[in-house]
């Protein structure tokens, strides 16, 4: 009961907080004021193209990205953490959608629309129950290597579905790949001249553009281009498919359509598309944070991009989150505040009231021509040559969650990820290690290293160890073994100093192996003492009872306080023979006597 009342009493703290006066709200003056109005004019530009990419990768119309750009951002600038990020549809949020839902749904058809929308809804419900129940926590515990392996193969099956349109052909969904690379072998000699050469200009537009003009934007001059061709080609480009009429671009109010067996079937993939929004917004917003100097809270972030998706549900949007790009140029356009983000939704439905009857004209391979460079800048190709330099558990990860991507489904390689990603942390914090130190002679501070460095000899009766990583329940068992180790290699060092200084929670388990140590370097004349002056440490091993059993009944705040009273417990006689003289405080050597006669 009392359990329920602490999670009942975060949640109203927290959506209090999630409602609260944004902290950016400080920061708004008329010199931020011009430049958010500038940036956002900028980012507008930007996301016009996107709008179109994205909703084609989602398997939906024009519009759907529309609204989701013009929606998801003001929402979630209002009640987010960052003041940077940028909200709307994304690559890789489009092609779980698409993933999601061509298995239930035809594409394009009205209950595959639908469906996208309470996608929307139940991705921003989880997102804000996350966020309600303070768990931003837990995005750290998810590798970024997940991402990168997820990122990847999406942007293989994103370029490899756009094929079909860039050549005219009739291919395979690109998720079976077996049936797709054999029929595209067999019809690349039918390939449509007039979409090919439309899809290879615009692609080669956007690179080029991106390359010598990176303050242009590439895309919506790329598409234009594209469409240019299209028109000139005339009658050689009847059989070239179009985007169409849009009929609105204006998002009109409707509740989301809901029905228990819909949710039953969007429940997983809405949790894994909630999942990898977080991680995108989290990874953008930090990034940024850190050039920014800014403070991210990970629940409101949490909060914020959750409740951008359950309005934007009542709008018709499909599931968005944070874009990279369109943040980093917010960023690097000068936006001070989250206005600069609403003020570009404001820009975009301007722009759109405008130019939306020019889409109709809109050759679909330009758009494909767009998607594939789109896709070929989602490839981080120095991050994955890092990853596979540095570490073989964070290669595993990647490489794991990006064939689970490729040969079975987007949804289940982002479950493989983190399941994987949780198990290597288990794995680690499972497996502390424990080091010994010793004063080191060659210093006049005699400051302390590890005996494994300078190879120097060890105190006959006394050690000292530090703890590298978590003492909890299961760190236990490793923590035993070193402890034995250490006790077969030295038996006669039947004192020891412990420094739990860094181990942070305390739990049963780990105080009773404390305990357990204790009594056995008692039994065999010793005494186990314990070194920290962290409070809340302390207050732990009171409360278990650890520290009625330790040397001393008390725990020691520094290691030279810890030394000083272990000294004194040390045998005599032992010292009297002893030539290491390993500490300040050992009794000084016995003068050598008169030789004989």
């Amino acid at each position: 009961m009392d359990m329920l009342r602490t999670i009942a009493a975060g949640a109203r703290h927290s959506l209090a907080a999630v409602f609260a006066r944004p902290d950016w709200f400080s920061r708004v003056t008329p010199v931020t004021l011009r430049r958010d109005l500038l940036a956002g004019l900028t980012g507008a530009t930007i996301v016009l193209p996107q709008g179109v990419a994205f909703a084609a990768i989602a398997g939906l119309p024009p519009e759907y990205g529309f609204y989701t750009a013009l929606i998801t951002p003001v929402v979630a600038g209002l009640l987010g953490s960052s003041w940077h990020a940028v909200s709307g549809p994304t690559t890789a949020i489009s092609a779980l959608v698409f993933g999601a839902l061509s298995g239930l749904y035809a594409p394009g058809s009205p209950e595959f629309l639908s469906a996208a929308v309470t996608l929307a809804l139940l991705v921003g419900l989880m997102q804000l129950m996350l966020g309600l129940a303070r768990l931003g926590v837990l995005v750290s515990f998810v590798s970024h290597s997940v991402m990168i392996g997820f990122v990847t193969a999406a942007a293989l099956l994103i370029a490899l579905s756009q094929l079909r349109h860039a050549l005219g052909l009739e291919l395979p969904r690109p998720e079976h790949l077996d049936a797709f690379f054999p029929a595209l072998i067999r019809g690349i000699g039918e390939t449509d001249p007039a979409s090919a050469a439309i899809a290879a200009l615009s692609l080669a537009s956007a690179v080029l553009i991106k390359r010598w003009r990176p303050g242009w934007p590439n895309y919506l001059i790329a598409l234009a281009l594209g469409t240019g061709a299209y028109v000139a080609l005339g009658p050689a480009a009847a059989g070239v498919a179009t985007v169409g009429r849009i009929d609105t671009v204006i998002p009109a109010f409707a509740l989301p359509p809901v029905s228990p067996e819909r949710i039953g079937a969007l429940v997983s993939p809405a949790f894994a598309i909630a999942l990898v929004g977080l991680l995108e917004a989290m990874s953008i917003s930090r990034a940024i944070a850190l050039r920014s100097g800014q403070d991210i809270d990970a629940n409101r972030e949490f909060t914020g991009q959750g409740m951008s998706n359950i309005a934007g549900s009542f709008f018709s949007c499909y599931p968005g989150s944070a874009s990279f790009t369109r943040s980093g140029v917010n960023y690097e356009a000068g936006a001070e505040t989250p206005l600069a983000a609403i003020f570009a939704a404001g820009f975009l439905f301007l722009i759109l009231l405008l130019v939306a009857p020019w889409f109709a004209v809109v050759p679909i391979p330009a758009m494909a021509g767009v998607i594939l460079v789109v896709a070929w800048r989602l490839v981080d190709t120095r991050e994955v040559l890092h990853i596979l330099k540095q570490s073989k558990g964070e290669t595993a990860i990647a490489a794991i969650t990006f064939l689970a991507a490729l040969f079975i489904e987007l949804e289940f390689s982002i479950y493989c990820g983190v399941i994987l990603s949780i198990l290597l942390f288990v794995d680690r914090s499972s497996k502390p290690r424990l080091s010994m130190g010793m004063p080191d002679p060659a210093r006049r501070s005699r400051s302390f290293r590890p005996v494994a460095e300078t190879g120097q000899p060890v105190c006959p009766q006394l050690g000292i160890v530090g703890l590298d990583g978590p003492l909890f329940f299961g760190s236990v068992d490793a923590v035993r073994r070193e402890f034995r180790q250490i006790e077969a290699r030295l038996p006669g060092q039947t004192h020891l100093i412990f420094n739990i200084r860094g181990v942070g929670q305390i739990d049963l388990p780990a105080a009773e192996l404390l305990i357990e140590e204790a009594e056995r370097r008692r039994a065999r004349g010793g005494a186990l003492y314990l070194q920290t002056k962290i409070p809340r440490t302390i207050a732990q091993l009171r409360r278990f009872g650890v520290t009625d059993h330790v040397g001393g009944g008390r725990v020691h705040p520094y290691k030279s306080d810890a030394i000083a009273h272990a000294i004194t417990c040390l045998d005599r006689r032992i010292c009297a023979t002893c030539s290491v003289r390993a500490f300040h405080d050992c009794p000084p050597a016995p003068e050598p006597g008169p030789e004989p006669g």
